[in-house]
């Protein structure tokens, strides 16, 4: 995944410093010490003014030699992380050792762990979707129950947030059961119902429809609650 366009913005506006990206994921690309340093090396020397440096200049700042310099840097090249790179200006065709690869490395190691971030804080929600479950019906669940509890979430689209108020409103209608849970969350999708907000503004619609239809006899407005298994609406 390669977004040097976006990565360069992110330098600009400050949001990011290379260095502290290099520091951070050079181990997962498999990047020796001795290499990091070589390549901070090279970043030293470019924003120097220097393009180009040979593996002699490079090798008289490190605690190594000019041959040792050499076979990193071929290594790092034949790995993706460091290309040669031609510029031509005033007629004048010019080299330099480009480091845009490895920034791109970096900022797909910067996109997997924002993503293994996401997945895990999905999976947590999910785990107190059962958690939840099991609170209200005063047990473990069953691998059944478990199974369509997933398939809620896998197959349907539903999402934890949906599930926890369909079972609220399971609660709050006395009808704590799997199979009330799923009428309810089946008569949303039906409508197209998908948010909390929406599921609150139907909820309450249905409520003040009922209030109204009541007789007037008796001062007293008695609140029913939504029974999801009759609805055919």
């Amino acid at each position: 995944m390669k977004q040097p366009n976006r990565l360069q913005t992110w330098i600009e506006q400050g949001n990011v410093h290379i260095s502290q990206l290099f520091f951070r994921f050079y181990k997962e690309l498999k990047i020796t010490d001795e290499e990091a340093m070589l390549i901070m090396h090279v970043q030293a020397f470019q924003q120097a003014g220097n393009p180009f440096p040979t593996p002699d200049e490079i090798g008289s700042r490190m605690m190594t030699t000019q041959k040792s310099v050499t076979t990193m840097l071929q290594k790092l090249m034949q790995q993706g992380y460091l290309a040669i790179e031609q510029e031509k200006e005033n007629e004048i065709l010019t080299e330099k050792i480009s480091l845009q690869p490895l920034w791109d490395r970096l900022l797909d190691c910067v996109y997997k762990e924002q993503h293994a971030e996401k997945e895990n804080s999905q999976k947590a929600l999910e785990g107190e979707v059962f958690q939840l479950f099991e609170q209200e019906f005063g047990r473990f669940l069953s691998p059944m129950e478990i199974e369509t509890i997933s398939m809620w979430m896998d197959q349907d689209g539903h999402t934890p947030a949906i599930i926890r108020m369909a079972l609220k409103e399971a609660v709050i209608s006395q009808k704590i059961s799997l199979r009330y849970v799923d009428r309810i969350l089946f008569e949303w999708k039906k409508k197209n119902i998908k948010t909390s907000t929406e599921v609150s503004r139907h909820a309450t619609s249905f409520r003040e429809k009922n209030i109204q239809l009541q007789p007037t006899a008796s001062n007293t407005k008695k609140v029913q609650f939504y029974n999801w298994l009759e609805d055919r609406n």
